[in-house]
């Protein structure tokens, strides 16, 4: 299911999320521009590397001049890849400016980076002992998307649907569509536990920015009934 927009206007301009839609575009320009040495290097100096925070001898050996710590924001800008960065700014486009208009502007901001902080520490302690590159702004947006579920369950989703090679058009409200994309994140990263085939799917850095976006959301509006949306 991929989604194609929403029936949610904001009532404000969103421009911390534009901005960061624009952050991520311009670090993808300058990761194309690099040739395929150096963006091997990059890509490795600047993504999450959790062996790294629980084996510091690694830092030493691969010569990294970045701390392991500091890659945990600076990941959250980096992509692999075409379809990687648009499905992700696609995702945020839609479903961020909705949040921010609740949350307000630097809230969202502060929300947003917490969200992909947990992500990637949550990332780390489920592959403690990987020297693999995690990159991408997916444990954020996940983050987004459960606050977005939370506060906006009802709003519909313009969703395409593939049925068999033909395609659908339906409209789905947002905690369903959430909700099934957190189960499938949720079923994957537990295969991925119990020793199924490697994936270059970050499954736990989804399901733990998706649970940091419900902490950091209860704390944000902590004193205030939630505004629940009814269309």
């Amino acid at each position: 299911m991929i989604p194609l927009s929403d029936e949610n206007p904001s009532k404000t301009i969103p421009f911390v999320n534009y901005t960061i839609i624009i952050i991520n575009v311009i670090v993808f320009i300058f990761e194309i521009t690099l040739s395929q040495q150096q963006l091997t290097r990059f890509i490795y100096e600047f993504g999450i590397i959790p062996a790294r925070i629980f084996f510091p001898s690694l830092n030493i050996k691969y010569d990294f001049f970045t701390s392991p710590f500091i890659t945990y924001f600076t990941s959250m800008f980096l992509h692999g890849g075409w379809l990687h960065i648009i499905f992700n700014m696609w995702a945020l486009y839609i479903f961020g400016d909705n949040v921010e208009d609740r949350l307000g502007h630097f809230k969202y901001l502060i929300f947003y980076i917490g969200a992909g902080l947990i992500a990637g520490f949550v990332h780390s302690i489920f592959n403690y002992n990987s020297i693999t590159p995690s990159i991408g702004a997916s444990g954020a947006i996940s983050g987004v998307m459960a606050a977005y579920a939370i506060l906006f369950p009802a709003a519909r989703i313009k969703t395409l649907f593939i049925f068999f090679v033909f395609p659908i058009i339906i409209y789905i409200p947002a905690f369903f569509y959430i909700f099934l994309w957190f189960f499938s994140q949720l079923f994957s990263g537990t295969l991925s536990l119990m020793g199924a085939e490697g994936s270059a799917i970050a499954w736990w850095a989804h399901i733990g920015g998706f649970m940091g976006g419900v902490v950091l959301l209860k704390i944000f509006i902590k004193g205030t009934r939630l505004p629940f949306q009814r269309i």
